[in-house]
């Protein structure tokens, strides 16, 4: 009938509260040529940060509500070398730990950006690891979604210079390139910045059972001038920071 009104259909049933939403600052930096959106968390343990990153967040008004996944370890660092001297080295670098995601040290080298199993936790069993498709490039083993492999005969560890430290295994296996150095943490150890290099530390063979650990950046703003790359299985208790890629809840349906 012309004029009539349309009638909204009534919904029967609980109507629950909107959880609080907290307001969240983003940044939009380029990764392999696409555009990443992140949010930095913390200073806080790895574990925690991923627990708060999962909270509903909102950056109004293009995202009324959103939460965010750890970002890999190939993300953290397209994050980080962003603006670097500008952004991630004086509110990151000199104050604390850079969280760049996953690893698992074995007797035979490392594994970063493991997937993870049923739980939700990453896999460390070695033979599992082992059994994930790869693709050996330039001395490095790269997957699907980041993971992948440096055997330890493909870096060095201790204190080297930024040329070394790119060209290692590790470097390349960290920003997942297939390229013959790491271009990303090329601009992170530029000795402009850190004239005494880099010190690669704590990456060591696991003498049983494999151990996962949080590889982590970081520099001194009061002490000498070198960028510091730091392996050690117990990070994952130590307080910094870790970029979450953002989940906009507001295009779900």
């Amino acid at each position: 009938m012309t004029g009539a009104k349309t009638m909204t259909k009534t919904k029967y049933g609980p109507i629950e509260p909107r959880p609080k939403v907290k307001p969240k600052s983003l940044l939009v930096v380029p990764h392999r040529s696409k555009p990443l959106t992140v949010a930095q968390f913390g200073p806080n343990t790895y574990i925690n940060n991923i627990q708060k990153m999962q909270g509903d967040f909102s950056c109004m008004p293009k995202y009324p509500q959103m939460s965010f996944t750890p970002a890999t370890t190939s993300e953290s660092i397209s994050v980080a070398s962003y603006e670097f001297e500008a952004r991630a080295k004086p509110s990151i670098f000199d104050l604390s730990w850079l969280q760049l995601g996953w690893g698992v040290a074995t007797s035979e080298g490392y594994f970063v950006n493991p997937p993870k199993d049923s739980q939700g936790k990453p896999i460390t069993n070695e033979k599992a690891l082992k059994g994930i498709k790869t693709k050996k490039i330039n001395g490095i083993y790269l997957g699907s979604n980041d993971f992948g492999f440096a055997p330890f005969s493909t870096f060095e560890q201790g204190e080297q210079d930024s040329s070394k430290f790119v060209e290692g295994g590790l470097a390349r296996i960290l920003e997942h390139t297939e390229d013959k150095k790491a271009g990303k943490l090329s601009v992170i150890s530029d000795p402009k910045l850190y004239d005494l290099g880099v010190d690669v530390f704590e990456f060591n063979r696991a003498s049983a059972n494999p151990v996962l650990i949080i590889p982590v950046l970081s520099s001194n703003k009061d002490g000498d001038c070198r960028l510091y790359v730091n392996g050690d299985g117990r990070s994952n208790l130590r307080v910094g920071y870790v970029f979450g890629k953002l989940v906009n809840k507001s295009q779900r349906s």
